[in-house]
């Protein structure tokens, strides 16, 4: 009920004392009928009309009384307490760089529609389920550079990742220089916790940082790589534009799994391998769960005794009942 919206009672179990109103009021109309008695005559000619006055029928105004004065004493033994809670809350976000590979490879059908477009989706609705997040974009093919720097808008960095596509830098799988690029963003973070999620197909053939380097390079400024592997198992459809329209190739899907492993056991992350687009988006999620933000919430709770006032209330009821039963309503009120 609103009336007693921010109201909390100390002893509920007091309620069970309402049960005793309809007792009063019955044993009220009871001894009504017991005193008052009934005279049945054919005409009234022969008595005397009483001058109208309004004082006989207020004689029940007593048991109204009684019974509001009982219902105030009911709820003031239950004693309402006015409730005001409130918390101090503060988040320790954590800075995310996204390192994602954007090689001719990520064209492969293999996701739907392809490696790519899948890996942009996915990662976007991660992005939008962190909000309190620092989060950045490196894209990597022959070389690397920041799509985007560390930013809680997440709008801006949204459209951005929708922009990235293949041709956009020199072809080739440059992890080595995706992962260096991602931690050079990271290591004047001030965030306890900094993460690096990097995505590719295939393995480190282009770029002057080796990928184990570019891991130790992580280690030093606590930062966090989590590795994922794209690609299925053996071969993987590939569109090759001809004369003749768009035709399909299978080729070898090369995940250097073992070098991801490295990188990530090396920075205390982990390396997952992701099939089709629901096995990528069950790893986002477990990245997810594992990199929660901390919250420390202080609560206060404050309360206010309302009983009194309930009792005045019962109080001065009675005294009322009392006052005009013995003094206006007197031998009209029972």
């Amino acid at each position: 009920m609103s009336v007693f919206k921010g109201i909390e009672f100390a002893h509920p179990g007091f309620f069970w004392l309402f049960i005793l109103i309809p007792v009063v009021i019955g044993w009220y109309v009871w001894r009504e009928r017991k005193l008052y008695g009934y005279l049945s005559v054919s005409a009234v000619r022969g008595f005397s009309v009483p001058s109208k006055s309004i004082i006989p029928k207020l004689r029940h105004l007593g048991i109204a009384l009684r019974v509001l004065a009982l219902a105030a004493m009911i709820i003031a033994l239950a004693r309402p307490q006015s409730s005001l809670s409130w918390q101090n809350s503060t988040t320790e976000g954590i800075d995310i760089m996204i390192a994602s590979d954007i090689s001719g490879s990520m064209l492969a059908e293999d996701f739907q529609p392809n490696r790519m477009e899948a890996g942009k989706n996915i990662a976007i609705d991660f992005i939008k389920n962190r909000p309190n997040d620092r989060i950045g974009l490196v894209i990597f093919s022959g070389e690397s550079f920041t799509q985007c720097p560390l930013t809680i808008d997440h709008d801006v960095l949204i459209n951005l990742f929708k922009d990235i596509k293949n041709g956009m830098i020199d072809d080739g799988t440059a992890i080595g220089m995706g992962l260096a690029t991602a931690v050079n963003r990271l290591k004047e973070s001030e965030a306890k916790s900094k993460v690096i999620i990097l995505l590719t197909d295939g393995s480190n053939n282009a770029g002057s940082i080796p990928p184990v380097t570019a891991a130790e390079i992580a280690k030093q400024f606590n930062v966090r790589v989590y590795t994922v592997g794209l690609g299925t198992k053996g071969f993987a459809p590939y569109p090759v534009q001809t004369p003749m329209g768009v035709q399909y190739q299978r080729i070898p899907v090369d995940v250097d799994e073992g070098t991801l492993t490295k990188i990530a056991n090396t920075t205390g992350g982990k390396y997952f391998r992701a099939y089709n687009n629901e096995s990528l988006k069950g790893i986002y999620e477990q990245i997810d769960r594992l990199e929660k933000a901390k919250i420390d919430v202080t609560q206060y709770h404050k309360k206010t005794e309302l009983f009194l006032p309930l009792a005045l209330v019962a109080l001065l009821l009675l005294l009322l009942e009392f006052g005009l039963k013995n003094t206006v309503f007197k031998g009209a009120i029972t």
